[in-house]
C-alpha cells in the first residue's frame, strides 16, 4: 500500500523522546529503535488532536497521521515547545510510505535497512520510509507485488474496525470512545496533556458512546450519515453509520458507527436524516468482523 499521503513529521534534538511523551498518550520511552508505535494526541479536555503512529530511528522520531491533519497536527506539537531542545519539521514531501502486509518483509525493501515492523489494518505487516527521489528512481523495485488501491485498502480497514481520522475520529472524540484505549493509550506512564480526563474516563468505566459494527440484515447497500433508531416510531436517534463497505468475506454490507451507551444490539433502524421511505435494517456486533 502506498501510504506517501500522510502527514509525515520528523522530530530531532536530545529532548526528543522526553518532549514528544509528554504530548501523546503512549509511552514513548518504551519505544526502541526499529519499532513503531500507535498514539493519539489530545487537548487539555481529553479529546483527539490526532490519531499518530511514531517510528523511533536511531536519531529521529518519525510521527506520521492522516493527511488531512497536516497543518493542525504540526501547530499543536510545537505549541507546547518551550525550553525543550527539540525540532519538528513537516518531511511529508520528502519522504514516501510504503507499507507491505506481510509475514516477512520484501527483500529490496529490508535491504534498505529503514523498514520496520508495522500492525495497520489489523494485520501484521512492514513500513518502508524511503526519500521520494530515491523511490523515483527505481520504483518496480519497491512495489513489488500486488499493489493495493486505496478502495479496497479502505475495505481491510472497516473489516478490521479500526477508526480513521475524518470517519470515526475528529476533534470531538474521546479515545476510550473509538475502543483506542485498548491500542493507543498507557494508563501507567507519566504525564499529558488530556491524561487526568483520560484516566477519569477509565475509573468511571464506561463512555456515552461505543465504536461498533454493523451488519445489514439484507443486501440493501449502507451509506455514511445513516441514523439509528431502535423502532420505527422513535425520533431520536441511538447512533449513526460513519463507514459503510461490502464485505466480500461475510457477503453483506458492513458499516462502522457509533451506538449509544446502553442501546439495544438487535435489529436496528438505518435511516437518512429527514427521510420517510424504507429504512435499512442492521445488526450491532463486535469488532472487528474480520479476525
Amino acid at each position: 500500500m502506498d501510504l506517501s499521503g500522510r502527514t509525515q513529521l520528523i522530530l530531532t534534538g536530545p529532548d526528543r523522546v522526553r518532549y514528544l511523551n509528554g504530548q501523546v498518550t503512549s509511552d514513548v520511552r518504551k519505544l526502541q529503535i526499529g519499532q513503531t508505535q500507535p498514539a493519539c494526541v489530545t487537548t487539555a479536555k481529553g479529546k483527539l488532536c490526532g490519531e499518530i503512529v511514531i517510528t523511533a530511528h536511531e536519531d529521529v522520531l518519525f510521527v506520521d497521521a492522516e493527511g488531512s491533519s497536516r497543518e493542525t497536527l504540526l501547530a499543536r506539537l510545537e505549541r507546547y515547545i518551550v525550553a525543550d531542545d527539540v525540532e519538528i519539521r513537516d518531511a511529508t514531501e520528502e519522504y514516501a510510505l510504503l507499507h507491505y502486509i506481510a509475514t516477512e518483509p520484501p527483500p529490496a525493501a529490508a535491504a534498505t535497512g529503514r523498514i520496520v515492523p508495522a500492525r495497520r489494518f489489523g494485520r501484521d505487516g512492514w513500513d518502508l520510509r524511503i526519500r521520494r527521489a530515491d523511490l523515483e528512481k527505481a520504483p518496480e523495485t519497491f512495489k513489488a507485488g500486488v499493489e493495493v488501491d486505496p478502495t479496497l485498502a479502505e475495505l481491510l480497514r472497516i473489516e478490521a474496525g479500526v477508526p480513521r481520522w475524518g470517519y470515526e475520529l475528529d476533534e470531538n472524540t474521546l479515545p476510550p470512545e473509538a475502543g483506542l484505549d485498548q491500542t493507543h493509550v498507557d494508563y501507567h506512564k507519566g504525564c499529558y496533556i488530556g491524561q487526568e480526563v483520560i484516566s477519569r474516563l477509565r475509573s468511571v468505566g464506561h463512555v456515552n458512546r461505543q465504536l461498533t459494527g454493523f451488519v445489514a440484515q439484507g443486501d440493501t447497500p449502507l451509506t455514511a450519515g445513516l441514523r439509528l433508531f431502535a423502532s420505527a416510531g422513535d425520533s431520536a436517534p441511538i447512533g449513526l453509520l460513519t463507514s459503510p463497505a461490502y464485505s466480500f468475506a461475510l457477503e453483506k454490507p458492513i458499516a462502522l458507527g457509533y451506538l449509544k451507551r446502553g442501546s439495544p444490539t438487535g435489529a436496528l433502524l438505518a435511516r437518512p436524516e429527514g427521510a420517510n421511505g424504507p429504512d435499512a435494517v442492521v445488526t450491532a456486533r463486535t469488532l472487528p468482523f474480520v479476525p
